[in-house]
């Protein structure tokens, strides 16, 4: 299984994306959670210590590695470089394990707004092709609000793609763009997540602008996490209401 969770800043996604893994994780199958998200939290999430994290260095930050795997050098920018490097060994070699779950933190380049064809990008790219396409392991993305990073070949190999909302306009919004980007890549296999409802009425706004045949499920909305959040426990081992809504929802994702 490779999941994708992607949605507006603020909805949730990483604590969904967490939660997942660490079902996946109860249930004995082997977790890689992938950060490919710039604001990088799934570690914390995911209930790694600040200390555990320390250790973790961002893909992106990997200069030397990057230059020797992509015989970039320092040659600056205009210089050539291999696009095809080799990258089946990264995971391994740099994820960090807890309770079940591995983590690799892919970290951003920094393009000043123009983006860029880099070495750091060609590398990173690699990375998430290998695991979505030759990785047996379940993974679990937590990506930025889209899908513009994935190549068309990768985006058709994953599995479903969840977009987590919660009932806002601008939420909706989000999740709308997200599928047309998908549509782009040939990707039809894009689901919805409710999150932070509090009762049928916001329920109703999400069914009424996502497909029943998109929507994997619903979560409330806890104020109790927040408090996981600041002890560093993870959401799923916090509120029991809203571990059995994750499972329901995982449930339906492995139909």
């Amino acid at each position: 299984m490779k999941i994708a969770v992607t949605g507006k800043g603020g909805v949730g996604k990483t604590t969904i994306a967490a939660s997942l893994a660490r079902l996946y994780a109860a249930d004995a199958e082997r977790v890689l959670a992938v950060d490919a998200d710039p604001d990088a939290n799934l570690g914390l999430a995911l209930g790694f210590t600040d200390h555990e994290l320390a250790r973790v260095k961002p893909i992106a930050d990997m200069s030397e590695l990057i230059a020797e795997r992509t015989k970039s050098g320092s040659g600056g920018p205009g210089a050539f470089f291999k696009i095809n490097p080799r990258v089946d060994d990264i995971p391994a070699r740099f994820s960090v394990d807890k309770d079940g779950v591995k983590l690799l933190v892919m970290g951003t380049v920094d393009t000043g707004g123009g983006g860029c064809v880099c070495p750091e990008h060609v590398v990173l790219r690699r990375v998430v092709s290998h695991l979505v396409v030759k990785s047996g392991e379940v993974v679990i993305m937590d990506m930025e609000a889209g899908i513009e990073h994935l190549g068309r070949g990768t985006a058709r190999m994953v599995d479903k793609f969840i977009v987590v909302v919660e009932p806002g306009s601008r939420s909706i919004q989000t999740y709308e763009r997200i599928k047309r980007l998908a549509a782009d890549l040939g990707v039809t296999n894009v689901s919805v997540v409710g999150n932070k409802v509090t009762g049928l009425a916001d329920e109703d706004f999400i069914a009424a602008r996502a497909p029943q045949s998109e929507l994997l499920g619903f979560v409330g909305y806890h104020t109790n996490l927040m408090g996981a959040d600041r002890s560093g426990k993870p959401a799923i081992e916090a509120d029991a209401i809203f571990a059995e809504e994750m499972r329901r929802i995982k449930e339906n994702l492995d139909r």
